[in-house]
């Protein structure tokens, strides 16, 4: 059921907020203190970019702003995308708590410039975010083909396949080095595999259901990265 357009910002607003206030929990819980102020810089950054992102969405592509709101494991039609997605949500969990620990027992003795470089990556990312958004309206939160649905091969699409997972790599990559935590890293690393399940499962069936898909994949080389894979 597609929501009234007077509900859609309190309804993001609503769930930004609870996606902050979770972030906050596993992330001062975990360190054991507030004074943290790399976390609470990549908060502020985060809200920052998660606003920006949200009304650019609300006001130049309201259906791709409604569609990116009916994301997460339950959502997912195919069972396995169901099971990807869960495991991911436990790695970006993991990517919070992990710098926690790491402020908590000072493992790292990261200097200040640490933070800023993360910050930095991060936003790279959400810029990217905004232009495969501007590229392409069908970047649902969920993998499958909607009606009407197209091959888009312009863009950052025509640079890899899966320029989303791309940029989201840079600000999985930003978020324990916003953090100031060398050893966040490792919760990076894990979510990897998780990621490059979901691109090819997602590649699998937009090649049996999407038209022209096939012929994208012989144009387009790269998945993920332009000259590795």
């Amino acid at each position: 059921m597609a929501l009234s357009q007077s509900s859609l910002p309190a309804r993001a607003a609503r769930d930004v907020a609870i996606v902050l206030i979770v972030m906050a929990v596993l992330l001062f819980g975990s360190a054991g203190t507030l004074a943290w102020w790399p976390a609470w810089l990549f908060l502020a950054v985060y809200l920052a970019w998660t606003a920006l992102t949200s009304r650019w969405l609300f006001r130049h592509d309201r259906a791709l702003f409604e569609r990116r709101m009916r994301g997460g494991p339950l959502r997912e039609p195919d069972p396995r995308q169901k099971i990807i997605m869960t495991l991911a949500s436990i790695g970006f969990g993991a990517l919070l708590v992990l710098p926690g620990l790491d402020r908590r027992f000072l493992w790292s003795h990261a200097s200040a410039w640490l933070p800023i470089a993360g910050n930095l990556l991060l936003s790279a990312g959400w810029i990217g975010i905004l232009l495969v958004f501007r590229e392409n309206s069908f970047g649902a939160a969920t993998v499958e083909v909607m009606p009407g649905q197209t091959v888009i091969s312009s863009g950052p699409y025509a640079v890899v396949r899966h320029p989303m997972y791309a940029v989201a790599l840079l600000m999985l990559a930003g978020i324990p080095l916003a953090l100031g935590s060398w050893r966040g890293l490792a919760a990076f690393l894990l979510i990897i595999p998780a990621l490059i399940w979901r691109l090819l499962e997602e590649e699998r069936l937009l090649t049996r259901d999407l038209p022209g898909y096939p012929d994208y994949t012989r144009k387009v080389r790269y998945r993920l990265v332009p000259g590795v894979w």
